[in-house]
């Protein structure tokens, strides 16, 4: 990576805090006072961590402090006077459109196939808080978690990358259903549609996922990487295409492998 690191003092100023220890990442949203509303600073800081998270970090947890994941976008960022997503309306077309694709990377880069990134969400996720939510691989969600795309009842879309994983997760039917009433969809719904892995009642939320980390850097790191790179390819692939990926895949888990496989190895009994 050849991005310089955030400092502890700019994630502070952009409402973060990250802890990495060993092979798993931790992303806390630490706004509690507003629910950890979002805002751009906050999404170019993200975009900021996943360009420079360590080469050995193999899980990515994303949390909200305190009893909310997020409660979306701060509305003070809408203000046309003041406020940063606000006074983009006195900007061209491109130029609003090229400030969207900054915000959505702090989003996009927590499906990257280094790791399996893991949303632990507790409280509300709205909008925003919704799509970051989504970002991620996995979802685990405690049982007074409430989700809820609420763009468009500001007259707003999804912009910050939501749309495809909802359909893939619940498909179009649902997906449209959801975000076109903006109502909530509770922690049991959410599993049952296949928005979630799984919840938990509150207090065993952090253990949960500590549960799942454990499980998901038990495997071989490149068998991971390369299994999750092959999921993300399978929907849009055709299966020839797919097969290829597959093979190709495996040869590179064998070649990587093969000179632990030839030092453990048994050699031969010799014959008497």
């Amino acid at each position: 990576m050849t991005s310089t690191p955030l400092t502890a003092e700019d994630l502070t100023a952009a409402g973060l805090h990250l802890d990495v220890s060993g092979a798993v990442a931790t992303v806390t949203l630490s706004r509690p006072e507003v629910r950890n509303a979002q805002t751009p600073a906050m999404w170019h800081a993200l975009a900021g961590i996943g360009a420079t998270l360590p080469a050995t970090v193999r899980v990515v947890v994303v949390r909200g402090a305190g009893q909310s994941f997020s409660a979306g976008l701060d509305r003070a960022m809408l203000d046309p006077a003041t406020g940063d997503v606000g006074r983009l309306l006195s900007e061209s077309d491109e130029a609003i459109a090229a400030a969207i694709d900054g915000y959505q990377q702090g989003f996009t880069w927590l499906r990257d196939p280094r790791f399996v990134s893991i949303a632990a969400v507790q409280g509300h996720a709205i909008g925003a808080g919704f799509q970051l939510a989504l970002s991620c691989d996995l979802r685990v969600l405690a049982d007074d978690a409430q989700l809820s795309m609420k763009e468009p009842a500001l007259g707003l879309v999804p912009d910050l990358t939501g749309t495809k994983p909802l359909v893939e997760a619940v498909g179009y039917q649902r997906a449209l259903e959801i975000c076109a009433t903006t109502r909530m969809v509770g922690a049991a719904e959410a599993v049952d549609v296949g928005l979630a892995l799984t919840a938990v009642p509150a207090d065993q939320l952090e253990q949960t996922v500590a549960d799942l980390v454990q499980a998901l850097t038990a495997p071989v790191a490149g068998a991971v990487t390369e299994t999750k790179r092959l999921l993300l390819s399978a929907t849009a692939a055709d299966l020839e295409t797919q097969r290829r990926l597959e093979r190709e895949a495996q040869v590179r888990r064998f070649r990587e492998l093969e000179p632990l496989m030839r030092q453990t190895q048994t050699p031969a009994r010799a014959q008497e």
